[in-house]
């Protein structure tokens, strides 16, 4: 029962403190972590045996690191192995090097400076990753610096879990022995982890996608993973290296994409749970006493593995700009620097005063590091004296002459490209505009007019000489970008129609209100060429086709808007307020709506629109204000379910 009663209020104080943090556009991580200090024996004691949840915790990362796997493949971290060992292995002995010697210095002993110094060097897997993924910087040249330096981070705790605790018995000898043993067996559990990815992992995930059932292929995939991480960890590794590499295994398989949405849910809440771990561990009575202490070691750490970091990314032929991004990301104390001053304390080798302050200065340098992931980029930019954007061959059109009529793409993916295509059959110019520098040099090569940079800022769209365009189309599909694009071009460009793509028609009033002149949801313009084809093959007259689809058009999809919600409909928290459902109501015996005409329904003023009404086999659309409903019409209306429910109520029983 005890143990009942803490796990509800640590899940109830998770669900308040990350919906105000969402609400006030904070970190969820930082939120944990205060969470974490609520509960704590530090907080209001709500949970005080939080060692039973650390095990759980534990493997959220291990789900991490299988979800970052996937996005990898041998081959890949072939190619980065250069930035592993020249910029992640120089990056721990350097820093455990400097550490140690700023450590002896205060009168330390050797064994308490390596093991500060060992604590230091480490960054947080859990948390940076995190925001690589979140932010879409994993794919930059920093976030792969930072990746580099994590998995060597990640491989270096395997022999500082063997050196800490023979320094205080000071066996040099033994100490030796067992390194080279963790090697052997290093080299083994990777070997065979390989041979079982490429071996036995593909053929038994096509057996269980066979069967095509969810939660088979759910439990394979937390099998897997928990057995990847297991075998590591019986070896003497980390999981969470373990569950890389069955990740990395599978990451070429078909099955990618379905294995990271499987392992999704369980990997956020685990994550959640061991961020809160980590917040129970904080006293903040120590914020009280030695604030400037902590301040000052806060700051020194961070600023020595920046620069650390910095110069070896260099040194590895990178830019400035990627080497200090790279270390403004890992300048933070990592989770495993926890696991090893728990170590360093059951051997009496580091102080509690040190190992608090340890605590408490990697707690704080935590809690600030989503706000620096955001924000390397920029100050990296600042600090390396780089423009914004930097890739200067981009800033000018390969054509170099002045253009008039043109239409601007705002994203050259594949739909972009194809508006090109069609744009040059009919000798219209263009201008593209797009994020990815791979494409963007690519295309240019190709003598395409297309430029590097974010289609919301001024100086592109001036590029693109917005001022004598005769149509903006905004392509990636992307409704919040989407919207900050268009008001941009109305800033700009007030009159220039601006004709916008969405995946579906979620947002289409927004974008509409944003300033867009015609805004085309791929699923319903999807859903019009099928039905014509549909149409024509059963035998309609293609003129009468034409017709209905432009009537569609006209009415800017209204008959498309509402469906009839499944269970693969995303029901998300943010859903019900954007996506609206078709519902079907039949009016009974004593139903209040019975009598009344279809204007005294009052649908404006509730929000709600009147798809049709089915009256035996007879479906009439296009219904006038005075038609007269009767007794088991089938009223079929569309709108957000609150207000379809709400409506539902008033035409039963009158309810306002």
């Amino acid at each position: 029962m005890v143990h009942f009663i803490e796990t509800l209020a640590l899940l109830s104080c998770a669900v308040v403190v990350v919906w105000l943090f969402r609400k006030l556009n904070l970190p969820a991580i930082l939120a944990y972590l205060i969470a974490g200090i609520i509960v704590g024996e530090h907080g209001f004691s709500w949970v005080t045996e939080n060692v039973n949840y650390e095990h759980f915790a534990e493997l959220g990362i291990v789900f991490l690191l299988f979800t970052l796997g996937l996005e990898f493949s041998f081959t890949r971290l072939k190619a980065m192995r250069h930035l592993v060992f020249a910029v992640g292995g120089l990056q721990v002995l350097v820093s455990i090097l400097a550490f140690t010697l700023v450590s002896l210095l205060f009168d330390l002993s050797f064994g308490a400076s390596f093991t500060v110094a060992a604590v230091l060097a480490l960054s947080s897997t859990a948390i940076v990753i995190r925001q690589l993924s979140e932010t879409g910087a994993m794919k930059r040249k920093s976030g792969q610096i930072s990746v580099a330096v994590l998995l060597f981070q990640d491989i270096a705790v395997v022999p500082l879990l063997i050196i800490i605790p023979m320094l205080a018995t000071g066996g040099e000898g033994s100490m030796l022995l067992a390194l080279l043993f963790a090697l052997v067996k290093g080299v083994f559990v990777v070997a065979l982890l390989f041979f079982i990815g490429k071996k036995l992992l593909p053929p038994l995930f096509d057996l269980v996608a066979q069967v095509r059932t969810d939660e088979l292929f759910v439990l394979t995939t937390l099998l897997v993973t928990l057995f990847a991480a297991a075998l590591t960890q019986w070896f003497g590794l980390s999981m969470a290296l373990g569950a890389f590499l069955a990740g990395m295994m599978l990451g070429e398989s078909e099955y990618k994409h379905q294995l990271e949405a499987d392992i999704r849910p369980y990997r956020d809440i685990l994550l959640g749970l061991f961020f809160m771990t980590i917040g129970m561990k904080l006293d903040p009575a120590i914020l009280v006493s030695a604030p400037l202490q902590t301040l000052a070691l806060i700051v020194s750490f961070m600023m020595i593995k920046i620069v650390v970091i910095r110069q070896l990314a260099i040194r590895a032929g990178e830019s400035a700009k990627d080497g200090w991004a790279s270390g403004i990301m890992l300048a933070q104390m990592g989770e495993f620097g926890f696991v090893l001053i728990a170590l360093a304390n059951q051997n009496d080798i580091l102080p509690q005063n040190v190992a608090s302050m340890l605590l408490v200065a990697g707690i704080l340098s935590m809690a600030i590091t989503p706000y620096m992931v955001n924000n390397a980029r920029k100050w990296a930019l600042t600090l390396s004296n780089t423009k914004q954007i930097d890739t200067s061959e981009f800033e000018q059109l390969p054509t170099q002459r002045k253009l008039k009529d043109h239409v601007i793409i705002c994203g050259f993916g594949r739909v972009g490209q194809t508006v090109s295509r069609f744009l040059k059959q009919e000798h219209i110019d263009f201008v593209a505009i797009d994020i990815d520098p791979l494409r963007t040099s690519k295309a240019r090569q190709a003598g395409e007019n297309v430029l590097f940079g974010s289609s919301r800022k001024a100086e592109l769209l001036n590029a693109a000489q917005i001022d004598t365009a005769r149509l903006v189309v905004i392509a990636f599909g992307e409704d919040k970008q989407s919207s900050e694009v268009i008001q941009k071009v109305r800033a700009m460009a007030p009159e220039v129609p601006i004709l916008v793509r969405t995946k579906n028609d979620d947002q289409l009033d927004m974008l509409q209100q944003a300033g867009a002149n015609e805004v085309v949801p791929e699923s319903l313009e999807g859903s019009l060429m099928l039905v014509s084809q549909v149409l024509s093959l059963s035998g309609v007259p293609f003129s009468r086709i034409v017709r209905r689809v432009q009537k569609e058009r006209k009415n800017h999809y209204n008959h498309l808007h509402g469906f009839f919600q499944g269970e693969q409909t995303d029901m998300s928290v943010d859903s019900p307020r954007k996506i609206e459902f078709a519902h079907a109501i039949v009016l009974t015996k004593d139903a209040f709506a019975i009598g009344k005409t279809v204007g005294e329904l009052g649908l404006a003023e509730r929000r709600v629109a009147l798809l049709s009404i089915k009256r035996g086999e007879q479906e009439i659309e296009d219904l006038p204000n005075d038609f007269v409903l009767m007794e088991q019409d089938m009223v079929i209306v569309r709108g957000r379910p609150r207000r379809v429910e709400r409506f539902e109520g008033y035409i039963n029983q009158g309810e306002t």
